[in-house]
């Protein structure tokens, strides 16, 4: 995310280059970035293989103002070398878009010479980097690890490979559902309670605002390639599972699902959005960095009515963070994602999270699971989960008081999780969901779902081959 000059949300620019850009392309680039990037390489390697430094590697925010977790990972360095005399830690920032950090984060785990000891993975692409061989199994430091049976069950899933063994210990998950403005809602005569049964329910709304409140965003909906995994789980995925069940992975069959009429419908909904402009500007909805936009400018601003969005939102505008708001525990509200037609159960999330993991050509893993330790006491978890607006995946954390406390909403989101769905923990995954990217930008742009639908379907079986089942 990046903290731009202020642009009115309908002004058209250009899709960023990177959203353009193949993949291949970007990769390129990346690689082409960390080999130029002397203070980054320097980072990589420049402890030397010191057996009293740690190195640890995260992802920074595009936004300068977001720190977050600079200021928490610091803290807890502190922590760790005091109690442990003579040893040091040494951060290992990234600054860089979610794709942009993996390619890079990738790249340093591929030598010895610039793998750092413990690395900030996205689960989504963990099992894509344990296939690859970048990651060491932690089994063997869980099965002495008092703190690893308050974890839930769930959560600990997220960082478990095909082989059974375990890659990472997670350090929060999210939820996503439907914030809405009050304000605007009052102006376009919608309840403040608002709680939509259907889909059409959710169009319905921002078709309100756009009759009775112009100059507002009715509704964002993240989609296309710019946006990455945020468009796709945030927004596709949270359309897909609430049309039925196993729609992008049959686990029973161990086959992907190709495009059907869920998957159309699905993308329907997308191009409903910016066909009829319920959305924004679709140079705006493509921009890698829109996120930033929805958080630091339209929310904050009464620029946006709805956005589909997660559970972490409201650290954007506690005091200290990047855009102070005062009123926003009084001027918005949250909604669950309601199903398709409000089949059973009614309501749907997507859940995510980051795992902390010792890549396999480490030079200090034992030094890193002492750090992995340090971050995971119970009072440091729930700093965390408050400072970085996470949900608990603790036991303990979940009942803690500063927890639930932390913020408003958090009691809701905590509440979806019963309803909420993983993406399928494969490694093909990230190539699966880039073809979902493509296809959502096709629909944004003018395309028919039907010819989405079947590129998609094409891409997919490239990917996976056979392993496809349709329903």
């Amino acid at each position: 995310m990046r903290p731009t000059a202020r642009r009115s949300p309908t002004a058209r620019r250009s899709p960023s280059a990177s959203a353009r850009r193949s993949p291949s392309a970007r990769l390129a680039l990346a690689v082409a970035a960390l080999v130029a990037a002397g203070p980054l390489a320097a980072c990589g390697d420049g402890s030397d293989g010191d057996p009293d430094t740690v190195k640890i590697a995260y992802k920074r925010s595009t936004d300068n103002k977001i720190r977050f977790q600079d200021t928490y990972l610091e803290g807890v360095k502190k922590q760790f070398e005091r109690a442990h005399g003579g040893k040091k830690v040494k951060l290992i920032p990234i600054q860089a878009p979610d794709n942009d950090y993996a390619t890079k984060v990738q790249q340093m785990m591929r030598s010895a010479k610039t793998a750092p000891d413990l690395v900030y993975e996205d689960t989504f692409r963990i099992n894509s980097d344990i296939k690859a061989g970048y990651l060491k199994p932690i089994d063997d430091y869980l099965a002495t690890w008092d703190q690893w049976p308050r974890f839930e069950e769930t959560a600990k899933s997220a960082a478990r490979a095909q082989d059974g063994k375990t890659y990472g210990v997670p350090d929060g998950t999210d939820t996503r559902g439907l914030w809405f403005n009050r304000k605007i809602f009052a102006k376009a005569g919608l309840p403040a309670d608002w709680r939509p049964g259907t889909w059409a329910d959710v169009l319905a709304a921002a078709r309100a605002v756009k009759a009775k409140v112009p100059g507002v965003i009715p509704l964002n909906v993240y989609t296309g390639k710019g946006p990455g995994e945020a468009a796709v789980m945030q927004g596709f995925e949270m359309l897909l599972y609430g049309t039925g069940s196993d729609p992008l992975y049959d686990p029973a069959a161990k086959k992907w699902v190709a495009g059907g009429k869920g998957f159309e419908d699905a993308l329907e909904f997308v191009r409903t959005v910016y066909g009829e402009k319920l959305g924004p500007d679709v140079s705006d909805a493509l921009d890698a960095n829109v996120g930033t936009h929805v958080a630091t400018e339209w929310f904050p601003e009464g620029k946006l009515a709805i956005s589909l969005d997660g559970s972490w939102l409201g650290q954007n505008w506690v005091e200290g963070g990047p855009k102070e708001w005062p009123s926003w525990k009084e001027d918005l509200g949250q909604a669950p994602m309601p199903t398709r037609t409000g089949q059973p159960p009614g309501r749907v999330s997507m859940s995510g999270g980051w795992t902390w993991s010792i890549p396999s050509k480490a030079k200090n893993p034992d030094l890193a699971w002492e750090f992995v330790k340090t971050l995971q006491t119970p009072r440091n978890a729930v700093e965390w989960y408050v400072k970085g607006a996470q949900i608990s995946v603790r036991k303990d954390g979940a009942k803690d008081p500063r927890y639930l406390g932390s913020m408003p909403g958090i009691e809701f989101f905590t509440g979806l999780v019963r309803y909420t769905h993983y993406r399928p923990a494969l490694p093909v995954y990230p190539q699966v969901s880039t073809a979902i990217g493509e296809a959502m930008e096709k629909v944004t742009t003018g395309g028919s779902t039907a010819d989405a639908t079947r590129s998609y379907n094409e891409k997919l079986k490239s990917i996976v081959g056979d392993a496809v089942v349709e329903r």
